[in-house]
């Protein structure tokens, strides 16, 4: 049962990077204040949210994430069913995935997490976590869940105002939604899930410092590797 769950979860994860994520990718990478995209690169209307990243009126190349994104988001799924197994938990991690590689590839397009995904994210995830933790076989706490998210958030909220050119606000809203995930878990999952986000971002700003495509106060996208650092502490506390 076990197998065809973590089957049945990697086929969820490739739908959803081929349907789920190509338009809202695209639509949404928009500079700040900009409305939201409604043609592809050679104009041709697109309507909906839903779909290929392919316009089917043009030959032109596909507009958003094609084959990679999909197989990346198919692993992840997959992982975070072996890991998870057969408990409630695991539909709200399945859920969150694809919205997890919309948001990381509207910050490496753009450098933004959009409103209209993260603070719905926040109230998705702690509903959908509140009622599984009414469901027999559970594997988390609730309560431990929100506190979690009150901290997160406010750990990022103090380091935004202390340097604020190098952290993004949409960071700091991105933070309660990954604190209600690995709160979830424990307190050691919300360290450790921390923890690696900040290690992979600051590595990733070395490499670009020492490249010379950036200097110390250069922005760049943190979302990313935010979402890296939360996936890898479900997987080690699931």
């Amino acid at each position: 049962m076990h197998v065809y769950l973590i089957a049945g979860a990697a086929v969820w994860g490739l739908a959803g990077g081929l349907l789920l994520v190509p338009r809202p990718a695209h639509r949404l990478a928009v500079p700040a204040g900009e409305p939201w995209a409604s043609a592809c690169p050679a104009g041709h209307p697109i309507r909906g949210w839903l779909g290929p990243s392919r316009c089917p009126a043009c030959t032109a190349p596909a507009y958003g994430p094609g084959t990679g994104t999909a197989l990346a988001c198919a692993l992840a799924c997959a992982a975070l069913a072996q890991a998870t197994g057969a408990r409630p938990e695991l539909a709200v991690w399945l859920l969150l995935a694809p919205l997890g590689v919309v948001l990381a590839r509207v910050d490496l397009l753009v450098g933004r997490l959009p409103d209209v995904l993260t603070l719905p994210a926040f109230a998705g995830t702690a509903s959908l976590l509140g009622l599984a933790a009414l469901l027999p076989g559970h594997d988390g706490s609730w309560p431990r869940a929100l506190l979690a998210a009150l901290a997160s958030g406010g750990f990022y909220f103090l380091m935004f105002v202390l340097n604020p050119a190098g952290l993004g606000f949409g960071d700091v809203k991105l933070a309660p939604t990954l604190g209600l995930a690995l709160g979830w878990y424990g307190w050691p999952a919300v360290v450790a899930g921390t923890f690696a986000g900040l290690l992979l971002g600051a590595l990733a700003g070395l490499v670009l410092v020492l490249s010379g495509r950036a200097t110390r106060r250069t922005p760049y996208s943190y979302g990313p590797f935010m979402l890296l650092g939360a996936l890898g502490g479900l997987l080690l506390a699931a």
